[in-house]
C-alpha cells in the first residue's frame, strides 16, 4: 500500500505542551501544516513533569498517604484547570471534564491507600491521566484557534498486549482501529489529536507503552495511516553530533539513517525513544525531528539511506546509570551450555544486557536495570563466582561502516588515552563502537571524541553555518 499524500502524523513532546504558550505555539505550527496543505494527526505527551507528579502520588498513596496523594493530585487539578481558562474563552465544558476526571483519579488514589498494593495495572491507569487529559485540552484549544480538531481517544487505537508498563502493540489490530477511528476524520478534513503513550489491551483495560512510549504511538499511527511523514516535534533543534550540556559545539545532524538513529536512540540519545524507529522503517515513512520552540528550523531528517558521510561518525551518546557484572567460572571451562545458563537467569528477570564480554572462562555483562541485580548475582553464584559494580556510563560512537575503516578504533582509543576504558564492543554492528567507563569520566571522554572527529565536519550532513555563527557572536562578546 502506497503512503498517503498529505498525511502527516504530528507528535508534540510533554515541552512543547508544558502550559498555555506552549499549546498555543503548538496550535500556530499545526495551522501552518493545515494551510500547507497538510492532512495532521497530532499525537501529545502531559504537559511536562505531569507523569512523574502522577507516579508521586500513586508511590504516596500506596504507602497509605493518603492526605499526600490527595494533595499533589489537587495540585494538578488546579494547574489543568488555570490551563483550559487560559486556552479557551468558554472553557465550562471544559472545566467539567477535567473535574470529572480527577474525580476518578481521587477515588483510584483513596482505595490505592486503603489497600497499600500498587499493581502495574494500577500504576499504568493512574499515570494514563496525563495523556488523556492533555489531548482533550488540546483538541478544544485547536477548535479555539479555527483548527476543526477532535478529540480521539488513544485507548481506543492503540490496541496492546496485558504487559503492564510496558505493553506491546498489536500491529494488525493498531491499523484495523486506525482505520476506523482516525481516517474518517481525516477524509472529514478534521485534525484528530490523540494522547501518547497510553493504549489498552483486547478487554479495554488501560496499559501503557512504557516511559517516552509518546514517540512511540506517533511512529505506531504513522504506520497504520501509511503516512508519508512523522514528525517528532520537542524542544531540540534534531539530534545532534553530541549532548550540547556536555559540547557546546555539538552540531545539528541534518540527515541520518534509519538504522543509525535506532542506535543512537538505544544507546543513550534521550531526542528518540528507541521503539520510534519500527514502525517508520516497515513503511519506509520519513521521520523527522523538529523544535517546537524553533518551528522555522530545519531539523533533522531520518530516512532509509542517509547520504555517504566523509566523517567516520554521524554522533555520541552516551548511556549512563550501568552495571558492570562479572561472571568468572574456572570450572565451567569448556563446558557446554555455559553462556545458555547465564542467559537463562537474565531471562528470567526479564533483566535485558547492553553489552557483552566473554573469554574461555569469564563472561563480563552491563545492565541499566538494577532493581533485580542482589537476586541475579545470587543465581549466577550457583555457577560461577560473581561481583558487580555501578555508577558506569557506556559511551557509543555511531556512523556508517565503521568496521570497514582502517584505524578507526586507534583514533578512538587515542582520543581517550587518558580515560579507563572498562570494556570495548566493535563487530556486533558495522554502525557502532562501544565502550564502558566510569560516570565521572563521561564528560572528559566525550569533549575529546567530539573534538577529534568533530572538528572540520562534512557540511552535507551537519549545520555548520550555526557553529560559526556561534563562534562570530561569542568574540563579538
Amino acid at each position: 500500500m502506497s503512503l498517503q499524500s498529505g498525511l502527516v502524523v504530528m507528535k508534540f513532546g510533554g515541552t512543547s505542551v508544558e502550559d498555555q504558550t506552549a499549546i498555543a505555539r503548538t496550535a500556530g505550527i499545526v495551522a501552518g501544516r493545515v494551510a500547507a496543505g497538510k492532512k495532521p494527526v497530532v499525537v501529545v505527551s502531559a504537559m511536562s513533569k505531569v507523569t512523574d507528579q502522577l507516579l508521586a502520588c500513586a508511590a504516596a498513596a500506596s504507602r497509605g498517604d493518603r492526605t499526600g496523594a490527595l494533595a499533589i493530585s489537587q495540585r494538578l487539578r488546579c494547574r489543568h484547570k488555570d490551563t483550559a481558562v487560559a486556552l479557551v474563552k468558554d472553557a465550562a465544558a471544559l472545566d467539567m471534564m477535567i473535574e470529572r476526571e480527577f474525580d476518578g483519579l481521587d477515588e483510584i488514589l483513596r482505595g490505592l491507600a486503603a489497600i497499600l498494593e500498587l499493581t502495574p495495572r494500577i500504576s499504568d491507569l493512574i499515570v494514563s491521566y496525563g495523556e488523556r487529559l492533555s489531548s482533550a485540552m488540546i483538541a478544544e484549544a485547536f477548535k479555539e484557534r479555527g483548527l476543526n480538531g477532535v478529540h480521539v481517544d488513544a485507548r481506543e487505537v492503540i490496541i496492546t498486549d496485558s504487559q503492564y508498563q510496558k505493553a506491546a502493540p498489536l500491529d494488525a489490530l493498531i491499523e484495523e482501529r486506525a482505520a476506523k477511528h482516525l481516517q474518517p476524520h481525516i477524509d472529514a478534513g478534521r485534525v484528530p489529536v490523540m494522547g501518547g503513550f497510553v493504549g489498552s489491551n483486547e478487554a479495554g483495560i488501560t496499559t501503557t507503552l512504557g516511559r517516552g512510549g509518546s514517540d512511540f504511538t506517533g511512529a505506531l499511527v504513522g504506520g497504520a495511516l501509511h503516512a508519508e511523514a512523522i514528525e517528532i516535534w520537542t524542544d531540540v533543534n534534531g539530534i545532534m553530533t553530541t549532548d550540547p550540556r556536555i559540547c557546546p559545539d555539538a552540531l545539528r545532524v541534518k540527515v541520518i539513517s534509519f538504522e543509525e538513529a535506532a542506535e543512537l536512540a538505544y544507546f543513550g540519545a534521550k531526542v528518540l525513544h528507541p521503539a520510534t524507529i519500527l514502525p517508520a522503517v516497515r513503511r519506509n515513512i520519513p521521520v523527522l525531528v523538529l523544535n517546537s520552540r524553533n518551528p522555522t528550523n530545519e531539523g533533522t531528517r531520518i530516512t532509509s539511506l542517509a547520504p555517504h558521510c566523509k566523517s567516520p561518525f554521524k554522533s555520541i551518546a552516551v548511556k549512563k546509570k550501568l552495571s558492570i557484572i562479572d561472571v568468572v567460572a574456572s570450572r565451567m571451562l569448556m563446558t557446554h551450555g555455559y553462556l545458555k545458563a547465564i542467559f537463562d537467569i537474565f531471562d528470567k528477570y526479564q533483566c535485558p544486557v547492553d553489552m557483552v564480554s566473554t573469554s574461555e572462562v569469564s563472561v563480563s555483562l552491563t545492565v541499566d536495570s538494577t532493581a533485580k541485580l542482589p537476586e541475579i548475582a545470587d543465581e549466577l553464584g550457583k555457577i560461577a563466582d560473581v561481583k558487580y559494580e555501578g555508577q558506569k556510563a557506556l559511551v557509543c560512537l555511531v556512523g556508517e561502516d565503521i568496521r570497514g575503516q582502517n584505524g578507526m578504533a586507534a583514533q578512538v582509543f587515542a582520543a581517550v588515552k587518558h580515560v579507563n576504558v572498562r570494556m570495548i564492543s566493535q563487530g556486533a554492528s558495522e554502525i557502532n563502537m562501544s565502550f564502558m567507563i566510569e560516570e565521572e569520566d563521561v564528560d572528559e571522554a566525550v569533549k575529546s571524541l567530539h573534538a577529534a572527529f568533530f572538528a572540520e565536519p562534512d557540511p552535507s550532513v551537519f549545520d555548520v553555518e550555526a557553529r560559526e555563527a556561534a563562534r562570530q557572536a561569542a568574540a563579538l562578546q
